[in-house]
């Protein structure tokens, strides 16, 4: 499972000019479900994700994670992040997981993100999604499981 994680004041998903999700401040989760992830890889990265320190404290530094600031999380399932581009200038995206494994996938993510007590909204996976974010700081994370 790969993530890229975007500290966010806020952020925001539509499909069809209709908002499907939205959060202010938190992070902004788009995650891609790999070939070959084992089916406790959406549980083992929500709690990675959740406990990551890149928050501010009381002096400025990145020392609290988002269970600590009770932000919430916006999910949007992103397979482009399996692209392979290391021939040509076409990428490639057979690292992937096939869609009813990724889809499974992204749920059980999504699904671990709200058992690990963060407010988590989300996109729609396979749809045609815009996605709207204030990065805050900037500060973005890739992740991989």
């Amino acid at each position: 499972m790969r993530a890229l994680v975007q500290r966010v004041s806020e952020a925001a998903v539509r499909v069809e000019g209709e908002t499907v999700g939205a959060i202010g401040p938190g992070l902004l989760i788009l995650v891609c479900a790999m070939e070959g992830d084992p089916d406790d890889a959406p549980a083992r990265m929500a709690a990675r994700i959740a406990k990551l320190r890149i928050f501010r404290d009381d002096a400025g530094r990145m020392n609290r994670s988002l269970l600590d600031t009770g932000g919430a999380a916006l999910v949007v399932s992103q397979f482009t992040l399996a692209a392979d581009t290391s021939r040509g200038n076409r990428p490639g995206f057979s690292t992937a997981a096939a869609p009813d494994r990724g889809e499974a996938l992204y749920e059980a993510f999504a699904a671990a993100m709200v058992a690990q007590g963060v407010e988590t909204d989300r996109g729609r996976f396979g749809a045609d999604m815009q996605v709207s974010l204030v990065n805050d700081g900037p500060v973005t994370i890739w992740l991989d499981a």
